[in-house]
């Protein structure tokens, strides 16, 4: 029997009821913020992912799946979802459209990686993106729509951690202060972090091998080497936050895992999440359409892992009921009623009222049976008699009740109780 891939994982229509609220909650918080959906394509040119996300890290030099098309052209199942929007930005010439462009996006996304839990090689994001504010105010938006997010979740424990990593300018002179400090651990540090050394010693910082995160522990505080736009401008982010009722603690040690953020960055955490812990993390890129050889204009976003979410939701009880089944099933006797069983059934969805009809040639005691398993709020009975008459018998399955009910005042009876 050929089985699933390793490292994907099926959602069942009994198991998908969960994704229905997360992906409705994310497209109503988004709306309420202005924020409109955009879709761009599974698979893109490699180059944007080397570019876009930074070949200094583990996603484009470890975990991409790539490879070479028919025509021999090297393309990449997108490992994330920010560098598609900001191509389809610049592509379609949306800054010199009305700014700020919001845009939210709900997607698959692909990284050969080990799975564990809540981290699949296809995994889920929702993600925002706001390109053309460069005024702390837009970090503080994107903040709090993720904040709103998780917050209508139902989600308590979820933790919201912010730190700020700079522009390149104060970066430099950070960047000078970490080679001096790693560089008498250089020989004691893994293969990937003595490379970073060179590239991006930021990177260190996010190295999940348990020695480097002991030799970076006492590394020197990006906060010390901001220049003074950016310090004034993290102020900002956090007065605006504090006076909106977002809490939030400052954390020196994030950096977030791509090359393309600054100044602003922040994840919301939670122990129920892995080992890891972060559910949901952005920041802001003011020079990611640059280094795609596009205009410099100002971003600032977000992406949460849906996987991670589902996990915290059941850890703090916050999953949504199950889907009940059909309001109506319609049991028919003898062939006559089935088939009137069929022509209501397309009259009650017309309506749109869930229903279903046999299909199995059941008994009417399987009928019910089946109706009981499913979840039926009303069984109608048809036979013989309720076809003379036109009316059939309707029963409420949770009140164990049963009324006689005239074929065409069906649908109303059954929309006034539920």
């Amino acid at each position: 029997m050929i089985q699933i891939p390793k490292g994907c994982k099926d959602v069942l229509p009994s198991q998908v009821y969960a994704w229905h609220k997360l992906e409705d909650t994310a497209r109503s918080v988004a709306q309420a913020y202005a924020f409109k959906e955009i879709r761009t394509p599974v698979f893109e040119h490699t180059e944007l992912f080397a570019r876009g996300v930074g070949d200094t890290t583990d996603i484009v030099n470890k975990e991409m799946y790539t490879f070479l098309d028919k025509g021999g052209r090297s393309v990449t199942l997108r490992p994330e979802g920010t560098a598609g929007v900001a191509r389809a930005f610049l592509e379609h010439g949306l800054a010199g459209g009305v700014l700020p462009f919001k845009a939210y996006y709900l997607i698959s996304a692909f990284r050969y990686e080990r799975p564990q839990a809540g981290r699949l090689r296809e995994f889920h994001q929702f993600g925002c993106e706001l390109y053309g504010a460069a005024g702390a105010a837009a970090d503080a938006e994107i903040i709090s729509l993720a904040d709103t997010f998780l917050k209508k979740l139902g989600l308590k424990e979820v933790a919201l951690q912010i730190n700020s990593i700079g522009c390149k300018h104060c970066r430099a002179r950070y960047h000078e202060a970490l080679k001096a400090y790693f560089a008498p651990h250089i020989n004691e540090m893994c293969g990937d972090c003595r490379s970073r050394f060179e590239k991006n010693p930021m990177r260190i910082l996010d190295c999940k091998e348990e020695g480097c995160k002991a030799i970076a522990a006492g590394a020197p505080r990006m906060l010390e080497y901001l220049c003074d736009d950016c310090h004034a401008h993290f102020e900002s982010v956090k007065n605006l936050l504090s006076k909106a009722g977002v809490g939030f603690t400052v954390n020196p040690s994030i950096v977030r895992g791509l090359d393309y953020y600054s100044r602003t960055v922040f994840e919301f955490v939670s122990a129920a999440a892995g080992a890891q812990g972060t559910v949901l993390g952005g920041g802001r890129y003011d020079t990611l359409l640059e280094q795609m050889d596009g205009k410099s204009v100002p971003a600032v976003g977000f992406a949460a892992g849906m996987e991670r979410l589902l996990m915290v939701m059941e850890a703090e009880n916050c999953m949504p009921p199950a889907d009940m089944g059909a309001a109506c099933y319609l049991a028919g006797m003898d062939a006559p009623s089935r088939e009137k069983a069929f022509l209501l059934a397309e009259e009650l969805r017309r309506e749109g009222i869930s229903c279903e009809v046999d299909l199995m040639e059941r008994s009417v005691k399987s009928q019910f049976k089946y109706a009981d398993k499913t979840g039926a709020r009303f069984v109608a009975v048809l036979g013989e008699r309720e076809l003379a008459e036109g009316a059939a018998q309707v029963k409420d399955m949770r009140a164990s009740s049963s009324e006689c009910v005239k074929f065409e005042e069906l649908a109303n009876y059954i929309q006034r109780r539920l």
